[in-house]
């Protein structure tokens, strides 16, 4: 860095006067300016500071703190005032802790704050879960069947906001209460049947039951809550007898599995009955037709003959000896002998002359 020689100093030279350093020397200083060396004085700059923001805002420093303050409050207090209502919400005002009756829809709106506040809820569909896994150690789904067994149900609720200010100031928690009212609506439900119908045979009717029983009380208490739908999600036996109530349900299923094929045996070898009866029923009806038209015919070709016998009885009583000697003597052994002709001994063995013959020639 430079050093200044004047007055004869130096780093080593001659010892300083005023405003001289240790070896003999003044310290620097900036060059430039009116004034020699002085440096700018700080309380100057701050004074100068001061005047520039005086000019900038209007009514002085002090005036424009507070107006600063006021900008910063109404900007504050219009934040607060203006609120958003999205399209899954709605909201209900309140002017000193009374709602009013109007429902604020989605949008932008404006109220009076904080002499008025508003109260934001959802209206979308919404799930309560009640009860507890089968495999929790939890006995909030614990309940006593009809029949005196307990099971374990696992269920939702499935519910919307219909009426948000009902919603929001008719009960303290709406949805503690509507877990309750539920637990207490599928336990009075359970309660009335056997424990068949929860596991498997009637869950839908069960379901439908408790939906019923549920938005009854909620209406009663005016909650304002729509129930959409009650889901039956797992129902079973608590975990000290699930191993017993395994073996009662396999040995249900093999009960009804039996009962299955012997029904389907029954109705096989009855089908069978039934085929054959029908077909003996068949053939009677045919036998008796067939014999019912044979003796028609007969009876029908004894008339014809009777008629015509009646017309020539001699030739029809003629008729019928020949036909008749026809079918006795046509299938029997004859030896004819004209009475007028001689030479024929008659105690020759003509019948085995006459087989012997026969025989001969088939050869």
């Amino acid at each position: 860095m430079p050093w200044s020689n004047q007055n004869g100093g130096g780093p080593w030279g001659g010892g300083g006067g005023n405003n001289q350093g240790p070896w003999g020397q003044g310290p620097n200083r900036p060059r430039g300016g009116g004034g020699g060396n002085t440096p700018p004085d700080l309380e100057d700059l701050i004074r100068r500071g001061q005047d520039r923001l005086k000019n900038i805002i209007p009514g002085g420093f002090n005036g424009g703190v507070i107006a600063v303050l006021v900008l910063v409050l109404g900007a504050f207090w219009l934040m607060q005032a203006i609120y958003t209502i999205q399209p899954d919400e709605r909201g209900v005002e309140l002017r000193f802790g009374k709602p009013k009756d109007e429902v604020a829809m989605p949008g932008l709106h404006f109220h009076l704050w904080p002499l008025e506040t508003v109260e934001i809820v959802k209206v979308t569909e919404q799930q309560q879960n009640i009860g507890a896994k089968a495999s929790s150690s939890s006995g909030s789904g614990l309940m006593l069947s009809g029949d005196q067994n307990i099971v374990n149900v696992q269920f939702s609720v499935l519910y919307t906001v219909s009426d948000p200010k009902s919603y929001l100031f008719n009960l303290e928690s709406p949805q503690q209460t509507l877990q309750q009212v539920a637990e207490s609506a599928m336990r009075e439900v359970v309660g009335r049947r056997p424990a068949q119908d929860i596991f498997r045979d009637a869950r839908q009717g069960i379901a439908a039951d408790v939906k019923g029983i549920i938005q009854g009380t909620m209406d009663t208490y005016g909650a304002g809550i729509s129930i959409n739908a009650v889901a039956i999600e797992d129902a079973a036996p608590p975990r000290e007898v699930a191993d017993a109530f395994d073996e009662v349900q396999r040995a249900e299923q093999d009960e009804d599995r039996f009962v299955e094929e012997a029904n389907k045996y029954s109705n096989q070898k009855l089908g069978q009955a039934r085929g054959q009866a029908a077909q003996m029923r068949e053939e009677a009806a045919a036998y008796k037709d067939r014999v019912v038209k044979e003796a028609e015919g007969e009876a029908q070709r004894f008339v014809d003959i009777y008629e015509q016998y009646s017309k020539a009885p001699e030739v029809t009583r003629k008729r019928l000896y020949l036909e008749t000697m026809e079918q006795v003597l046509k299938n029997s052994n004859k030896v004819i002998i004209d009475e007028n002709q001689s030479g024929v001994v008659p105690y020759l063995p003509l019948n085995e002359i006459g087989r012997m013959g026969q025989t001969q020639g088939d050869k």
